[in-house]
């Protein structure tokens, strides 16, 4: 009889704090990618990786072709550095899209040909003792914030015999705080508390030997913060993918920081309605809280698997995330619900069992309610 599966939140929690303090904006995810790799193969899960770095891990099932996936993404927001100012501090960019009202403040690690240097985000006008009210009234803008370096720095020169380039990249700390009463604080649980759970669902099916009829793909990619994501490393012999990544609770949405949220549609269009509804069904069939979303400014991996020109359905889960692409914060009782929904996904056969041929006849076709 299927069943959600006892998901070890303990380790859910532990490789998301190591998950976290890996720095891994898009573009510079290498060593969040040799982590993963390190962590599955001590799990004893077979996996491969695309020439960039994203990476394919299978749990096999008796029917491998068509498969499924299951994907959420290792990078996350970051900056760059745009100039060597003359005053010896770094103007910046953002990588993804942020606000920089977020960046000021940060302390971040700085790219280096030569290895990593520290520094802070700051305003350009941070001191109230010099500024006054002037503080207050800067525009939030990127243009407005540089980033202190912590060596003696005073000109253009300085930065560039210390090995400062146009070009850095800049990792933000996340900084995680984890609260005995379930709550986590932290930058970046935008994907890596998905990974974190996706991992935990993965290895709760895996170490019990738990018979699959579909073959599962868990696909990482490495560059959805920049609308790449999984566009490319998906295995052309997928039918379906869930994507795994935050909600948004925040006053006229219907997210939360509890339960599952399953999305119905995002900036990129709808999601599959069969596999959506699919995912909704087994949340009332189990018991597991769930509530449904639509976001208006919103682009996740399963868009960009679609826009590639991959003919599959796609479906988003997401566990509950408060100030989404800021200091951000989520609760263990979403991640255990996710979690758990993943558990259950994965014991099940293909929502359209006619999905097994790419391009065929009417017949078998599945049907929406009229």
């Amino acid at each position: 009889m299927m069943r959600p599966l006892p998901v070890d939140m303990d380790y859910v929690k532990d490789i998301l704090e190591k998950l976290l303090l890996i720095p891994s904006p898009t573009g510079y995810t290498d060593q969040i990618v040799y982590f993963m790799g390190e962590e599955l193969s001590r799990l004893g899960i077979p996996y491969q990786m695309t020439r960039r770095g994203a990476i394919q891990a299978e749990l096999p099932g008796d029917q491998k072709n068509p498969a499924r996936a299951i994907a959420a993404h290792l990078d996350t927001l970051g900056a760059m550095v745009k100039q060597l100012k003359d005053n010896g501090r770094l103007e910046i960019v953002p990588i993804g899209y942020w606000s920089s009202r977020f960046a000021e403040g940060a302390r971040v690690t700085i790219f280096t040909d030569h290895g990593g240097k520290r520094g802070t985000i700051l305003p350009i006008k941070a001191s109230g003792h010099t500024f006054h009210e002037e503080i207050d009234k800067l525009p939030v803008s990127w243009e407005n914030v540089e980033v202190r370096v912590d060596e003696v720095c005073k000109n253009r020169r300085d930065l560039e015999e210390m090995g400062f380039h146009v070009g850095d990249y800049i990792a933000v700390d996340s900084n995680p705080q984890f609260s005995d009463n379930g709550f986590i604080n932290a930058r970046h649980l935008d994907d890596k508390a998905g990974v974190a759970l996706v991992l935990g669902a993965a290895k709760a099916v895996w170490e019990r030997e738990i018979p699959l009829s579909v073959t599962c793909n868990l696909l990482f990619t490495i560059s959805e913060e920049v609308g790449v994501g999984a566009s490319a490393g998906l295995q052309q012999n997928v039918a379906e993918m869930v994507t795994v990544d935050n909600a948004t609770p925040a006053q006229g949405q219907n997210s939360s920081e509890f339960g599952v949220t399953i999305a119905l549609m995002d900036s990129a269009g709808p999601f599959d309605y069969h596999l959506s509804q699919r995912m909704i069904k087994l949340c009332n069939e189990h018991d597991i809280s769930c509530q449904r979303e639509v976001f208006k400014y919103y682009k996740s991996d399963s868009a960009s698997a679609l826009a590639a020109g991959n003919d599959l359905r796609t479906a988003l889960v997401c566990f509950g995330v408060d100030a989404s692409h800021g200091y951000e914060r989520t609760n263990l009782d979403s991640l255990r619900s996710v979690s758990a929904l993943l558990t259950l996904y994965m014991q099940t056969g293909l929502t359209c069992p006619r999905d097994r041929i790419k391009i065929g006849p009417l017949n078998g076709f599945i049907r929406q309610p009229t």
